[in-house]
Parts: structure tokens; C-alpha cells; sequence
């Protein structure tokens, strides 16, 4: 009876969250309308992505020589490759690997950077700067350049992939986090708390993180296009997820890339869908950025 009792309560706290931010989802659609459909074009290919295996007309994986490079058709309405697999049903199955990869590299990065960032900002003094010099070796080196030395170092796998971009992502959400520590800890609030001897950690979990959040919702939104994309580039040039798992980046490298000339349709569908991933990703994050800052509330978008 306990734990019925428990679950009906856990049930009413979840509607009422869900009746809490419905008005603010309707809100944002209607002041937003391109950030609103950014977000059900990322709503659309996740849900393809995760049910990609039914959805897909045919086996990405299976090779029919007797259509290779075949134009679009009824038949494939994107075409075939060289090997005469059907590239609707590799971008399909391959929009999970391409966003699976990205949405744990965003979430391990964002994570680790959001964390450093905290203790930097709060803690200030000597760990701020050590902390912020070795952020600063971190960015002297372009992303697309620091996760190929990370991938060529450890060798191309799902998992090397993953580290790769999120190494890359750490930097842009420890400066952000880093910021807004530094601005909450000069506030009354969190002086009253030193004040009282409330230990160091309580003070940052409890007064300066729930004021980071907003801005690392923010930089999650940004930093999964930008996953996309270097996923994409580590994919083009082999050095992304090994096959034979079929990965967007993947399909424009190697016999993808070789084919451009003579079968267009081999690389240009899986770039449109790259580009409509990252456009929405963009307009999303851009949004809700507007959306979720009071200065900038009167843009339009």
C-alpha cells in the first residue's frame, strides 16, 4: 500500500510539471515559430533515428549488385551506392549512430566542462587560473584538429569517437559555467551562507549550480550541432565509427566521395541530411538562447 501510495504521489509531481512547463512550450512555439520548428525537426529524426530499424525499406548492410549506383526510383527513392545498398535506408539507421554519438559526446562534455567550470568560478585564486591556462591549451587547438589527434592516438572506435568530440565540447561550457559562478558567488545569498559556515561544496551545488543551468541548457542546444558536425568530418575522413556501421559522416567518405562525380546522389542526400540536423539544431539553440534571456526577448526567430 506503501509503495502505491509512493507512485501515486511520484505520478501528481509529474503532471504537475508536465501542467507547469505545457504553457511555456506554447509559448515559446508561438514567439518562436523557427526555433519551434527546429524542434520538430529534431523531434522527427530522433523518432526516426530510434525507430530505425522497422522504418528502414531494406537491410543497410546488404549488397545488391544488380542495382549499383542506381539513380533515385520507387524503388530507392535516394538511390543505391556502389554496392547497390540502399542509401535511404543507411541514412535512416545511420541517423542513430550519427546522434547517438553526438548526444553522449555533448552530454560527457558539457558534464565535465560544466563541473570544472563551477569549481573554477567559486573556488577563484590559483586553482581559477591553473584550471583556465590548461582550458587555454585546450583551445589553441581547433576542435576538428584535437579530435583527430585524440581518435589517431587511440584508434577509430564507437567509444574513441565519443571521448574525442566531448574533449572538444569541454572548453565553450566551463567558460560559460565559469562566468556565471563567478557572478552568483558576489551575490547576498551566498555571502549569508559563508557567512553561517555552510560548507564549500553545499553552497556550489546548492546557491551557484541551480543559476547555471539556463545558460548550460543554452550550450547543450549549440554544442550538439557542432557534435554533429565533427562527427560527421571525423566520418568523412575514416577516422570516425569503423564499418560496417553505417554513420551519415561515413556514407560521404571513401566510395561515397569517389562517386560524387559520376552519382551525385550517393553524397548529396546524406549532406542534406547533415544540414537540415545542424540547421535545426542551430535555430533551436538560438531560440531558446533568445528565449531564455530577458535582454533578448524582442528578437524575432
Amino acid at each position: 500500500m506503501q509503495v502505491l501510495n509512493t507512485a501515486g504521489t511520484l505520478g501528481d509531481s509529474v503532471l504537475r510539471q508536465l501542467g507547469h512547463w505545457w504553457p511555456k512550450l506554447l509559448r515559446f512555439m508561438r514567439e518562436k515559430p523557427l526555433g519551434a520548428a527546429g524542434l520538430l525537426i529534431i523531434l522527427f529524426l530522433v523518432t526516426v533515428a530510434v525507430f530505425a530499424t522497422p522504418i528502414a525499406p531494406y537491410d543497410p548492410l546488404t549488397m545488391d549488385f544488380s542495382v549499383p549506383q542506381h539513380p533515385p526510383s520507387w524503388a530507392h527513392p535516394m538511390g543505391t551506392d556502389t554496392f547497390g545498398r540502399d542509401i535511404l535506408s543507411n541514412i535512416i539507421v545511420g541517423a542513430r549512430i550519427s546522434m547517438g554519438v553526438a548526444f553522449l559526446a555533448v552530454l560527457l562534455g558539457t558534464l565535465i566542462g560544466a563541473a570544472w567550470g563551477l569549481a573554477s568560478g567559486y573556488l577563484g585564486g590559483r586553482v581559477d587560473m591553473i584550471s583556465q591556462r590548461l582550458i587555454d591549451i585546450l583551445q589553441g587547438f581547433p576542435s576538428i584538429v584535437l579530435a583527430l589527434l585524440m581518435v589517431a592516438s587511440l584508434g577509430p572506435s564507437l567509444q574513441t569517437v565519443i571521448i574525442a568530440i566531448a574533449i572538444t565540447l569541454i572548453p565553450v561550457s566551463t567558460r560559460v559555467v565559469r562566468g556565471v559562478a563567478i557572478y552568483t558567488k558576489e551575490t547576498t545569498y551566498v555571502e549569508a551562507a559563508v557567512a553561517i559556515g555552510a560548507p564549500t561544496w553545499r553552497i556550489m551545488l546548492r546557491h551557484v549550480a541551480p543559476n547555471c543551468i539556463a545558460p548550460y541548457i543554452i550550450v547543450i542546444s549549440g554544442s550538439l550541432a557542432t557534435a554533429i558536425l565533427t562527427e560527421a568530418s571525423l566520418g568523412f575522413l575514416g577516422l570516425g565509427v569503423p564499418p560496417p556501421t553505417p554513420t551519415w559522416g561515413q556514407l560521404l567518405s571513401g566510395l561515397g566521395r569517389d562517386a560524387l562525380l559520376f552519382a551525385p546522389w550517393v553524397g548529396i542526400f546524406p549532406g542534406v541530411a547533415i544540414f537540415v540536423l545542424v540547421m535545426a539544431f542551430n535555430l533551436f539553440g538560438d531560440s531558446l538562447r533568445d528565449h531564455m534571456d530577458p535582454r533578448l526577448r524582442g528578437r524575432l526567430g
